[in-house]
């Protein structure tokens, strides 16, 4: 376990998105008032307004401008938040990804772990014993089916999924937080490990994962609570935060 107590956040963030500058920052927030480490929350932006394959693929390009602008600040983690963008991008493509950023932090001279929410959702579920899970995303139908495609390739099968088809991004943003409560009413639960109240970064669900989980008795997760795991992994720090679903209960 690392010695340190202050650490510096680093996320690559869609220009729209509005939420994981605020559902990360409230989990490790959340996190000091149970554990010793503090942090900060930096951000450099890649432009994209709406959902959509193309705009997503031109998007992709810019991280690595973003990755070294936040080693300029000599981040301790590096955060890619936006799962549709990888998965959109190929099968296997986190690790392309990570490994792509992480070293242009390096050639920077400034190391940083990079942890991408679509590795993360993946690495998250895998963590918690999961092989078969229902989901919840506000993208398009084509989108959704790319999502699934993506997980199932690593070994997860998706059981149902709800599609709330809000091409958007800003208006995604704008999703009341608590809706996943009764919105994943209407999945299939039956016979699965896990429920993803959320597969995007940018549809708030913060507020719904422990009373999801409350009602269903299953592990509940997001893109979020699966980024913010695997970052205090990738910093060796425990992953115990109170109040926000079983992947972040310390046991993994």
């Amino acid at each position: 376990m690392s010695n340190k107590m202050n650490y510096r956040i680093g996320q690559i963030v869609p220009s729209s998105n509005t939420t994981m500058e605020t559902e990360i920052p409230a989990i490790l927030r959340a996190r000091e008032l149970v554990a010793p480490e503090r942090f900060t929350f930096h951000s450099s932006r890649m432009r994209m307004k709406h959902v959509t394959k193309e705009e997503l693929s031109k998007m992709d390009g810019d991280s690595d401008r973003c990755a070294l602008e936040l080693s300029d600040a000599r981040v301790d983690v590096l955060g890619y938040a936006c799962l549709v963008a990888i998965m959109s991008m190929g099968r296997g493509y986190h690790r392309v990804s990570e490994e792509r950023l992480h070293l242009r932090t390096v050639e920077n001279g400034g190391p940083a772990p990079v942890v991408t929410s679509a590795g993360a959702l993946v690495d998250g579920l895998h963590a918690i014993g999961a092989k078969k899970v229902s989901l919840l995303a506000p993208y398009m139908k084509p989108l959704t089916a790319l999502v699934i495609d993506y997980i199932e390739s690593e070994g997860i099968e998706v059981v149902d999924s709800i599609s709330l088809e809000i091409p958007d991004n800003l208006e995604v943003g704008r999703q009341d937080p608590r809706a996943p409560i009764e919105i994943t009413k209407k999945l299939n639960t039956n016979g699965v490990d896990a429920v993803v109240a959320s597969a995007c970064v940018q549809m708030p669900s913060l507020a719904s994962i422990q009373a999801i989980e409350d009602r269903v008795g299953l592990p509940v997760v997001s893109s979020s609570v699966a980024t913010t795991y695997m970052m205090l992994k990738r910093l060796g720090l425990d992953t115990s935060v109170p109040g926000f679903g079983s992947l972040l209960s310390g046991k993994y």
